[in-house]
């Protein structure tokens, strides 16, 4: 299989600026080099916007004009369930990349069966949380056998489902259907996310390798790899990893582990974490705030979240609807919800989403928002400030990351993009 046949490598930057463009350049082409020729057809899967900071659209822009027009170069951003990229994102991310090459995974309709992880194993992994067989489906384009090589792209870093992104999940959750986001999700939730985020062998991680290795072998796959950070909204790229063994994935989850995780002295009285408006829409999104910091806001502490761009809950009004129905109120009410409610049962990936979305009493959550009401937030289980009145305070083009102090003496920490780090005070571990 050509995947086979690529050059593999690890790319790792020799300053704190990153790896240079033409450095990245010269690995894709040195990783093409030996199949580039025999290539008639290629599937790219790149995040979407909301991992913007991932550097894949650069990666993906490159790979373009590398293989473009010698061969048919299809894109299919990895949306699990959230919304299409418009062309203003397509063009902010993937540059001149004509936006008629993108393909739209639709997670409800697009899929198609290819097995699943047994029962036997599910139980073994989820420590006997989970005793269910749990079917996998994949975006039917994967399963084209015109494609003589699929590209799956994108960032390393703490997730609040898996433990670390990327990799297979790319793909099977990118491009996966309801069934396996459902169950991974609602895995890692009850799993519990202080007992995964930022390491690499989770439940769902065991239970997306087992699937890796037994039903997805006909694809020619290959994955490329980033580790990225973007302090000031400038992306840095620490390393790049090419390769469709698993040990390159393990090298990009160690590094980071080094440069995506914030180890703190103290718990955090009060966090202030900004949302920027493009990137997200949604508390579907946005809690990645939530996610990424409860491991080190203290007891009886605040989370602050600046979400100038949040319209909506969730990314589909489906999910939406049961966000405002239930509530962000905490595991255990979830869990004893989900015995009496069908609409929530049948939608576990929201569930799960619920479960994360919580700090189950233990610290404050406030949104500042423009664009949704007092009464919505109150409604879901977050307190509410105007968007104007918290950015006054808190203006984000004056707070510096990581502490600050106010002019009253007021100490707060600020983080301005939560997707790209995971925050834990060292007393908790």
């Amino acid at each position: 299989m050509l995947e086979q046949k690529m050059n593999t490598l690890s790319l790792y930057a020799q300053t704190e600026q990153g790896i240079a463009r033409p450095a990245i350049e010269d690995a894709l082409a040195q990783a093409l080099q030996p199949v580039k020729n025999d290539l008639r057809k290629v599937l790219i899967i790149p995040p979407d916007f909301t991992r913007f900071h991932s550097n894949a659209g650069l990666i993906t822009q490159l790979l373009y004009h590398m293989l473009s027009p010698a061969c048919q170069v299809d894109i299919l951003p990895a949306l699990g369930t959230h919304v299409p990229m418009t062309q203003e994102q397509w063009q902010l991310m993937f540059g001149d990349v004509p936006f008629k090459r993108m393909l739209v995974h639709r997670w409800r309709e697009d899929v198609v069966p290819i097995g699943e992880v047994p029962a036997s194993y599910v139980k073994e992994v989820s420590e006997g949380l989970m005793e269910e067989a749990i079917p996998f489906s994949i975006n039917r384009h994967l399963l084209d056998p015109a494609y003589d090589l699929v590209l799956s792209i994108g960032q390393v870093v703490p997730h609040e489902v898996i433990g670390m992104a990327n990799h297979s999940k790319n793909i099977f959750v990118g491009c996966g259907g309801p069934d396996i986001i459902n169950a991974t999700h609602i895995l890692g939730a009850v799993y519990g996310m202080e007992r995964l985020m930022g390491r690499d062998h989770s439940p769902v991680r065991k239970v997306l390798d087992y699937a890796a290795e037994n039903l997805i072998k006909q694809i020619p796959l290959n994955y490329i790899l980033t580790v990225t950070d973007a302090p000031g909204g400038v992306i840095r790229t620490h390393g790049l990893f090419i390769g469709p063994q698993r040990r390159y994935f393990e090298k990009a989850v160690a590094l980071a582990q080094e440069k995506n995780v914030i180890w703190l002295d103290k718990p955090l009285k009060k966090a202030v974490v900004y949302l920027d408006e493009h990137e997200f829409a949604s508390t579907w999104l946005g809690n990645k705030a939530v996610y990424r910091t409860r491991m080190a806001i203290a007891d009886g502490g605040e989370l602050l979240v600046l979400a100038p761009g949040v319209d909506k809950f969730g990314e589909d009004n489906a999910v939406d609807v049961l966000i405002r129905k239930y509530g962000y109120k905490g595991r255990e009410y979830v869990i004893d919800t989900l015995k009496n409610a069908p609409d929530l049962g049948q939608n576990l990936s929201a569930a799960a989403h619920l479960i994360h979305g919580s700090s189950d009493s233990r610290f404050k959550i406030t949104y500042a928002t423009r664009h949704l009401s007092r009464e919505e937030v109150e409604g879901v289980g977050f307190s509410y400030i105007p968007y104007d009145e918290a950015a006054t305070r808190y203006a984000p083009d004056k707070m510096k990351d990581g502490f600050n102090t106010m002019e009253d003496g007021e100490e707060i920490y600020y983080i301005p993009n939560p997707a790209l780090g995971l925050w834990i005070d060292k007393n908790r571990m």
